[in-house]
This record gives structure tokens, C-alpha cells and sequence, in this order.
């Protein structure tokens, strides 16, 4: 349910600063780039709030907790008794799925909307597309438009949408994508998962959790194909554990949903997977095979950006100020999953106060000599874009990283040094729960004496991400690091061991 803010229904309205989507990313564009006295307005045809409020972070990580929660007693006497074992479904799914709804505001932006009014933000509800420099224009859902124009800058923050690979029948059979399956209201008795990365892992993590029988088809020979190798043999392993059949060096060359009058378009599907030629089948099929910016649409050809895939819409560049490359005026900025450099909400809230501020200083009441004269490491400049990324994926065991792999960090150069650590010999890992494993890797740079990147995989390591990306982004030299000294016992003990490992 959509609510309105205050605005304005003249048909040409003029704002300092106009930010084209009101998800998390551009609400913080927004309220940073108004804090100097710019006014602003963000354009929003959707939910205000975005992707992680009602259909990504929120709603997905409140499905897999019951069955954290419930495999953390399993591993403590004491507690274990109590937990039904080897129940399907794993978890209470009317609660849980209760519990979801909660956390994605009954898909209600009324909150949210009450929170621009409050900053002073104007909301415009409508589909923005440039019609050129500093020009917007606006459909309503009743077909009306509106011009806004933009005294100084424009920032695009309209996130990315699923891509749905070119097999045979699958946009036909109306695939489930992230949306769908985080908003379920019913489970499906068997559902069929395309793809590897965090989104296929997590909804097997959860719709196993939830009673589904599960079969993830991953093309490639590896989970998550951007981390380190163990983290995909570990997963691999659990997801197998939970039941999931787990297929890799699998994919579907065709598909179909059956259609009857009884089922209409929710009959079977049905999935032919290469090489054996076997046919796969499943109540519903999610694809899971990765997002692209939602770039399309934007008028973006009207500023002079061009799109290979007119489909698509263009790749935008933008340098260390969120700035898009190749627009003349320096007024047009992008940040979160429409810049294209990370696709993490996180990351993207990062790039939007980057954003804000830097539109602040050279457009507002503040200090435009510090922005101009800004370096790496400045509030004025995304340099974490490139070497100091973190990012957590739910699954049981959870998977922490932030930084460079190995293997990245070689590829960039560096003289490369690793160390791994045991989770589970650590104390306070093995008070939290029996048997627990897990484990703990850095990635060292030799001639500088830096952590590069770190990567945890076991129970509840999210929690140890942060100090991870605190050594990362400040590049704290290893024996500074010796000096931060752990409380006992806590899971973060293992920085102690890593350390020690390292000859420290």
C-alpha cells in the first residue's frame, strides 16, 4: 500500500536537488544532500523504502531465523531436548511467515513516507525519465506528467531488477523471482532454484527450513563463485544436510508449466536439464541468476548515454564522487545497484551518503574547498568500492567476507600471505555450541603488513565482520592488531589465533 507525503500537483516543479528513487539508497542521497539547505524531491513509482524494506533483506533474513535460532539450541544441552528433531517443516510456518509480513510493514510505506515528510523531503509519486540536462519527466499512475527540474544535480537511485536467463519457456512460465519468493504466502510442496549466488542459497536455506523439498540448480561448479573455494565446499555440505539436493555443474535447457483449467497458470513445472536430458519437477521455479541496474527507461539517451541493449538501458561509469562519467555539468550522480559497482544495500547506503555529501558541498551551504580538494579515504569519495567490501549471506553456517580473496589480491599485485584458523578450536565457539565448526581466513599483504581481506564461515560470524572490515578499511598494521586483545571467551578469540598463526 502506497501512501502519499506532502506534494505539489503543479505540472512543472522545481527542486534544488531531485533524486530518482526513494529505496534506502536514495533516501539517503536525499537526506544528506538537503541537510546544507538544498531543497529536494525523490521520485518514487513503488514502495517507499525499496527492494531491502519489502522484498530483499528485511522479509528474507526474518524467514531463516526460526531455523537459526532452532539449530543453535539443537547443538546445546540443555536446550536441544526441547527442539523437535528431524520435523518437516522445520519451523512454525504461519508464524514465520507472520513474523515476515511484520518485518515488510504488511508492505505498508506509510512509515516511511511519514519519515521524508519529517526530513523535509518532497515525494513525487510517478515513473522519472530525463528528457534532458536538469529535466525530468514524471507519469502518474493515471497517465498524468509532470516536468521537475533540477537546479543542481539529479541523483539516480532506481536499484537493479532480475535478470531471467534465456532458456526455452522460462519467462513463460512465470518463474518466481527474489520478490516473490521473499513475499510467499503459501509454500510450494517442491520448488526448483536456477542459480549459486546469495539469493539461491539463502531461499534454500529457508524454504527447506519452511518444508519445501528443494533442488538448487547451479550451473557452475561452486556456490557463491566470488569467495574463497572452502566457503562453497562448506555450504555445499550444510544445504545437503538440510536436504537440499544440491546440482551443480546443472542447468535447465528448457521449461514448462503445465496449464489446466483446475490449476490454471499455477500447474507444475516442469524443467529439462542438460546433459542427462532428465526432467526436474516442481510446484514453482525461482530464478536466482543475478540482477542488472534498472537503467532502462530512464531517458538516459536524452543526456547523451546510449545502451548497447536498449533493453537494458546504458552501463553507467561513475568515478569516486558518484559522478556519471561522460555527462557534461557535473550534475547528474547514481549510487547503489543503478551505478553498477557493488550490489550490496549496505554498500549502496555507503555511495549515497557519499553522494549527498558531496552535492551538499558544491551546491549547498558548506565547504566546497573541502570536496573539491578531497582525497581517497574522504567522506567525499566511495574509495571502499574497490578493495573493502563486506557482505554477509544468511546461510547455515552463516559466510562473512569483506575485502580481496586470495586469489584477488595476487591477481592485483600483491605479495600475498594467508592464514586460516579453526572456529571451532576456539572457546568461545565452543561454549556457544557442541560440535560447531567453522572457519576463519585473512588474506595478509607481506610487504606493508595489512590485512587485505577476511573471510569467516560458520554459526553467527556476521558478528565478526566489522572488525574485519575496520582492519581492511584502516589498513591497521598487523602488529597494532596484536595489541587489540579479545574478551574471553568469545568467538572473537580467533583474531588472537589468526595472528599467532601469522608469527605474531
Amino acid at each position: 500500500m502506497t501512501h502519499e507525503a506532502r506534494t505539489d500537483q503543479t505540472d512543472e516543479l522545481t527542486y534544488d536537488v531531485v533524486v530518482v528513487g526513494a529505496g534506502a539508497v536514495g533516501e539517503n542521497a536525499a537526506d544528506r544532500a538537503g541537510r546544507t539547505g538544498l531543497s529536494v524531491a525523490v521520485v518514487e513509482d513503488e514502495l517507499v523504502g525499496g527492494e531491502c524494506s519489502y522484498w530483499a533483506c528485511m522479509p528474507s533474513k526474518a524467514l531463516l531465523r526460526p531455523g537459526a535460532v532452532l539449530e543453535a539450541a539443537r547443538r546445546v544441552p540443555g536446550a536441544a531436548g526441547l527442539v523437535p528433531q528431524d520435523r518437516v517443516p522445520r519451523v512454525d510456518v504461519a508464524s514465520t511467515l507472520g513474523r515476515r509480513d511484520s518485518f515488510a510493514s504488511q508492505w505498508d510505506d506509510a512509515s516511511q513516507v511519514e519519515w521524508l515528510d519529517g526530513a523535509g523531503i518532497t515525494l513525487v509519486r510517478g515513473r522519472a525519465r530525463l528528457v534532458g540536462p536538469r529535466r525530468l519527466e514524471v507519469t502518474g499512475a493515471d497517465g498524468s506528467t509532470r516536468t521537475l527540474v533540477a537546479r543542481c544535480a539529479v541523483v539516480l537511485a532506481t536499484g537493479s531488477v532480475p535478470t531471467i536467463p534465456d532458456v526455452d519457456g522460462l519467462a513463460a512460465a512465470l518463474p518466481w523471482t527474489s520478490r516473490e519468493a521473499t513475499a510467499a504466502q503459501d509454500v510450494p510442496r517442491r520448488l526448483a532454484i536456477i542459480g549459486g549466488g546469495v539469493v539461491a542459497v539463502e531461499m534454500a536455506t529457508a524454504f527447506s527450513d519452511l518444508g519445501s523439498a528443494v533442488t538448487l540448480l547451479v550451473r557452475g561448479d561452486r556456490l557463491l563463485p566470488g569467495t574463497e573455494p572452502f566457503v562453497s565446499d562448506a555450504l555445499v555440505a550444510s544445504l545437503r544436510d538440510l536436504g537440499v539436493d544440491v546440482r551443480l555443474g546443472t542447468q535447465a535447457t528448457s521449461v514448462r508449466r503445465e496449464t489446466t483449467a483446475e490449476a490454471g497458470p499455477a500447474g507444475e513445472v516442469h524443467l529439462r536439464l542438460d546433459g542427462s536430458g532428465s526432467v526436474l519437477v516442481a510446484d514453482e521455479v525461482l530464478v536466482a541468476a543475478g540482477r542488472r541496474p534498472a537503467t532502462a527507461g530512464l531517458g538516459l539517451d536524452t543526456v547523451g548515454l546510449t545502451a548497447d541493449d536498449p533493453d537494458a538501458g546504458p552501463h553507467l561509469e561513475v568515478d569516486d564522487a558518484m559522478q556519471v562519467q561522460g555527462v557534461d555539468g557535473g550534475w547528474l550522480f547514481a549510487a547503489g545497484d543503478a551505478a553498477g559497482r557493488v550490489a550490496t544495500t549496505h554498500q549502496g547506503k555507503y555511495e549515497a551518503r557519499v553522494v549527498g555529501d558531496v552535492i551538499a558541498a558544491r551546491f549547498g551551504d558548506s565547504d566546497e574547498a573541502a570536496e573539491d580538494g578531497a582525497r581517497a579515504w574522504s567522506r567525499f569519495r566511495a574509495t571502499a568500492d574497490h578493495e573493502a567490501v563486506p557482505q554477509v549471506v544468511f546461510t547455515r553456517p552463516e559466510v562473512a567476507a569483506v575485502g580481496l580473496t586470495e586469489a584477488a589480491a595476487r591477481d592485483a599485485g600483491y605479495t600475498v600471505r594467508t592464514v586460516r584458523y579453526d572456529l571451532g578450536s576456539v572457546a568461545g565457539t565452543a561454549v556457544n555450541g557442541d560440535g560447531t565448526e567453522g572457519t576463519a581466513q585473512l588474506v595478509l599483504d607481506e610487504d606493508r603488513g595489512v590485512v587485505l581481506g577476511a573471510t569467516f564461515v560458520g554459526p553467527d560470524v556476521a558478528e565478526l565482520l566489522h572488525a574485519a572490515t575496520i582492519a581492511v578499511v584502516g589498513q591497521v598494521p598487523l602488529d597494532r592488531l596484536w595489541h587489540a586483545v579479545p574478551a574471553y571467551p568469545t568467538v572473537s578469540e580467533v583474531w588472537l589465533r589468526l595472528l599467532e598463526t601469522a608469527g605474531l
